[in-house]
């Protein structure tokens, strides 16, 4: 009698042992096998999309062991095999298989994500690189709390002690902090970029090195100029690498007795000579003022190039265009003088 009631009960046991073995290798086989027709399906789509190298990555960080045991769980569940202690297995051990698997996607997702963002913006790769760090760093403590908290453990205190010792610590290194948030203020914003020309304060050199902590700038006189990330974005900066074109402003001093019929053709001959030269655009030019020493013909117009050379170039060509203009005309060109006369005062008493 007893034999039979223990063949009876052993005779269950293994036999929902078994189908639960052959329905979990069913399920797990139904898993790997939607995941690699995934797999195919987002690398046959990946040259014609970025987003699905992405569905790739993610995918294959898909562990097989946490595939595997979730897959013997639900058959153990769905065939009544009882497991050594099931019923906290039932409990804890799904969540933390789950929760596991979730922050290997996550992570893998935000590894991804961050490259095609760092492809598609030319985003600074320090900037990517600590964006990736603090948000998986982020993923995996959330994690292992939810992990903790599931498994019964008072994460109250852990929370707590972990807020009062990052205070701590942001406290400590609070110079360094921000000079780390404010490179990923520039690595996102990008306000300049190796090699852009800037000027910022009394400072003007081109961009060598964004880094953690401070920006390298190698100034026009040669020398490297190291300057803090945070004190660098409380300035005023002029990119000039990213000028579209230029706005030029100068001034004649023409010498007083020149006819008027003259001066009346004088802004006409400045236009010439700027419309003659290439990549420039002519604004104005007029008698502007009359002076104390001279007349002033103020001229505007703009170089449609960022090139500072290029500038200089044309603004060469112009003056000496208008030096020949002048010259047709009759106008000699004076620098300006200033008499000082000296008298003696009468009433003053001469010196001992």
């Amino acid at each position: 009698m007893v034999l039979a009631e223990l063949s009876a009960r052993y005779g269950d046991i293994w036999g929902a042992w078994f189908g639960a073995l052959i329905l979990a290798a069913l399920i797990y086989l139904g898993l790997a096998t939607l995941l690699n027709a995934l797999q195919r399906r987002a690398h046959a789509e990946t040259p014609h999309r970025a987003y699905f190298r992405s569905l790739l990555a993610i995918l294959a960080r898909s562990n097989r062991l946490i595939l595997a045991l979730l897959a013997l769980l639900i058959a153990a569940h769905a065939t009544g095999a009882l497991l050594p202690w099931w019923r906290w297995l039932d409990a804890h051990v799904w969540f933390a298989l789950v929760a596991v698997q979730a922050a290997l996607w996550l992570d893998a997702a935000c590894l991804s994500f961050l490259s095609i963002a760092k492809a598609g913006t030319r985003a600074s790769p320090v900037t990517t690189l600590l964006l990736s760090y603090l948000l998986r760093t982020v993923i995996w403590i959330v994690a292992m709390l939810a992990v903790l908290d599931n498994l019964g453990v008072n994460i109250t205190t852990l929370v707590a002690s972990l807020g009062i010792g990052g205070v701590a610590v942001a406290l400590a290194v609070q110079t360094i902090l921000s000079d780390l948030f404010a490179s990923i203020a520039i690595g996102l914003d990008k306000p300049f970029e190796p090699g852009d020309f800037i000027v910022f304060g009394s400072v003007a050199g081109s961009i060598e090195h964004i880094g953690l902590k401070t920006t390298r700038i190698r100034s026009l006189g040669g020398e490297q100029i190291v300057c803090s990330n945070t004190e660098l974005l409380k300035q005023t900066i002029q990119n000039y690498k990213r000028m579209e074109q230029r706005r030029v402003v100068f001034t004649l001093h023409l010498p007083y007795g020149v006819p008027a019929d003259t001066l009346a053709a004088l802004p006409g001959d400045v236009q010439a000579q700027i419309m003659a030269q290439p990549d420039t655009r002519h604004d104005r030019a007029h008698i502007a003022r009359l002076g104390d020493w001279a007349l002033e013909l103020e001229a505007v117009y703009y170089v449609l190039s960022a090139d500072y050379n290029q500038y200089m170039d044309i603004q060469q060509a112009i003056n000496l265009g208008i030096l020949k203009a002048l010259e047709a005309r009759g106008i000699v060109l004076t620098p300006m003088e200033r008499t000082v006369r000296l008298r003696r005062d009468p009433l003053a008493r001469p010196a001992s």
